[in-house]
């Protein structure tokens, strides 16, 4: 999803819901952290970037994402 779509050079993928076991509202549904690299966020806006994310993700945010944490980065961005 993300890999096709997005095509990252750096994903780094957090699992964070331990952390929120029992938390109302979550459903069942998972809490992550994720940090993406991707040549396609070159001169793109934090909002037009994470809308990309949540494209590629957006059946997975209906059934299985109930929090996410993005950090979204172009390769240029890197130090």
């Amino acid at each position: 999803m993300v890999q096709d779509a997005l095509r990252p050079v750096r994903l780094e993928i957090r699992d964070d819901s331990a952390a929120h076991v029992g938390h109302v509202g979550g459903g069942g549904k998972g809490h992550f952290k994720v940090l993406i690299v991707s040549e396609l966020f070159s001169g793109k806006s934090p909002l037009q970037r994470h809308r990309l994310v949540h494209e590629a993700l957006d059946s997975l945010l209906e059934t299985d994402i109930h929090a996410l944490v993005l950090t979204t980065k172009a390769p240029e961005e890197m130090s």
